[in-house]
């Protein structure tokens, strides 16, 4: 019963493709990114991008992008940091943060259709932290964060190439009341679509 369900769906989903009205693709990138707020130095750090695509036709000009990623951010500390945690870690510099991402873009298409206008709201999961974090870092970040994302998309047959600014929207201190922490960066991918 179970492979006769899944020939179905995969028979469905080539079906789609076929008609161009649904895309799925893997993409690969980098990251530019820094924490805003105090205890942080106002420097950008890399970190990476993987994950999968979505494409989902609504018209002539509109497209619907769904995507899951995992996200590297870093950002490079600052001496007020390490005050939080009442100088427990001595010499650390800087954070690593890994999210599950799940932007949900919006595509309109320009002139021909090669490049397209992107904007929509990115839904972040904390999954993992750096690992030479103290123990009382271990809890300074909260577990979600939601971002704002626009940027461009360049579409070259199969292969799609990505520029992108994104900007927290929720503060993800967990250590404290009296400050405020951002996301916020540049996104460079390049993606392949495979149906």
């Amino acid at each position: 019963m179970k492979a006769i369900l899944l020939t179905l769906l995969f028979a469905g989903l080539f079906s789609v493709a076929a008609n161009a009205q649904f895309h799925l693709g893997i993409k690969a990138g980098t990251n530019v990114t820094k924490v805003e707020g105090r205890s942080f130095q106002d420097e950008f750090s890399y970190g990476y991008q993987l994950g999968a695509f979505a494409e989902i036709k609504l018209s002539k000009q509109l497209t619907l992008q769904p995507e899951l990623l995992i996200n590297q951010y870093k950002a490079a500390l600052d001496t007020n940091y390490n005050n939080l945690l009442n100088n427990a870690l001595r010499g650390l510099s800087s954070v690593k943060l890994d999210y599950l991402s799940i932007p949900i873009l919006l595509n309109y298409k320009l002139g021909g259709g090669f490049i397209s206008l992107q904007a929509g709201p990115q839904f972040g999961i904390l999954f993992d932290k750096s690992n030479s974090f103290g123990q009382n870092a271990q809890n300074a970040f909260k577990q979600g964060d939601l971002s704002m994302l626009g940027g461009i998309q360049l579409k070259v047959g199969i292969f799609r190439i990505n520029g992108r600014y994104f900007i927290g929207l929720s503060d993800i201190n967990d250590l404290t009341n009296d400050s405020r922490w951002k996301n916020q960066g540049f996104q460079l991918s390049i993606g392949m679509a495979l149906l």
